[in-house]
């Protein structure tokens, strides 16, 4: 568990060191004293809550603070059911892609802890994009999740550069959960 000093919060925060001090004192920031000591400490996951409660800035603890989520797929509804599923306020943030070469670009920028790859986009293009991320030593913590169309038609391929696989039509709250899950496994969500 990280914690945080008054003047790492005030650097964090962009305000003066008094002003965490009174946030502390007043019981909006949670936290604790040093014992035998004036000096305060605030938890990680206490700062994070008290900047989301406030609508302040994440700064540099977005990255450890969100799960971020890269869709590449085509189809409209499915993407906007997925992004009901992952809201900022449940430390998502979500980035969608609709072909493999958009999907190289946002994982370069976006730098995302999970890409859900939709099939449906071509299985070719899909396979693809999987392999290439594998490639790349950057993303061998990425999971990977592929979202298989329902075609009736038998899907064998080589699976061992994708994590999870959910079959057409899935439960989009059940893929949240397991995303939840995964993700949490590397890095404290709150």
């Amino acid at each position: 568990m990280k914690v945080f000093t008054t003047g790492q919060v005030a650097k964090i925060c962009k305000v003066a060191p008094r002003t965490v001090s009174k946030w502390f004192d007043s019981g909006r920031l949670k936290g604790y004293r040093i014992p035998g000591s004036q000096d305060r400490r605030i938890p990680r996951e206490y700062l994070i809550k008290f900047l989301k409660e406030h609508g302040m800035p994440l700064g540099d603890l977005e990255d450890e603070a969100m799960a971020k989520v890269l869709i590449v797929a085509q189809d409209q509804v499915l993407i906007e059911n997925l992004k009901r599923e992952l809201p900022p306020e449940r430390a998502f943030k979500v980035a969608t892609a609709a072909s493999g070469f958009e999907a190289g670009i946002q994982s370069e920028s976006f730098h995302p802890d999970c890409i859900i790859v939709d099939f449906s986009i071509g299985r070719v293009e899909a396979l693809q994009i999987c392999q290439n991320l594998r490639r790349n030593p950057e993303y061998a913590d990425t999971i990977l999740i592929a979202l298989l169309p329902d075609d009736g038609g038998s899907t064998s391929f080589d699976r061992s550069s994708i994590n999870e696989t959910f079959k057409k039509p899935f439960d989009a709250s059940l893929l949240a959960e397991r995303m939840r899950t995964l993700i949490g496994a590397k890095k404290e969500l709150v």
